[in-house]
């Protein structure tokens, strides 16, 4: 397994834009944030694939200021974590998590924050229940943090 960053190849955008809109939509929003991560010299956003054999796309993940959420107060967040079907088993999650933890850390970040409607899963790799926080829309979502 193989864990790559946009921003250390950006040759790759179309990739990542694939990846990502096929699995959450908004192919628009996910180009705007993308192409403008390139060449910011915020050290947010951060964009990753995790790639397998044969460099076949695994799964893929983000490092993003706020999650489209009301606790803007907490960053970095976690986003957009998602393992292909048949992938799915192999604790490919917890190896994206744990990497983007590690950059957290390198990026000099104490915390990292998702936002999620899963129960059970986060828990298992070190984050806790927070609350709930508010989106753009008015639905809610748990917010979860992990202490780096």
């Amino acid at each position: 397994m193989n864990i790559v960053s946009l921003r250390r190849n950006p040759d790759e955008l179309e990739r990542f834009l694939d990846f990502f809109s096929r699995h959450w939509g908004m192919r628009e929003l996910y180009r705007d944030c993308m192409t403008a991560s390139l060449t910011t010299k915020s050290p947010l956003p951060q964009w990753y694939l995790l790639l397998g054999e044969e460099g076949k796309t695994v799964g893929g993940a983000g490092l993003i200021s706020n999650d489209f959420i009301s606790r803007m107060d907490l960053w970095p967040w976690l986003c957009a974590l998602f393992i292909e079907d048949e992938f799915r088993g192999n604790a490919y999650g917890a190896l994206l998590i744990e990497y983007l933890k590690q950059e957290c850390c390198r990026l000099g970040y104490l915390r990292l924050y998702l936002a999620t409607d899963h129960v059970g899963y986060y828990e298992k790799y070190g984050f806790r229940y927070l609350g709930d926080g508010i989106h753009f829309n008015g639905e809610r979502s748990r917010i979860y943090e992990a202490v780096l």
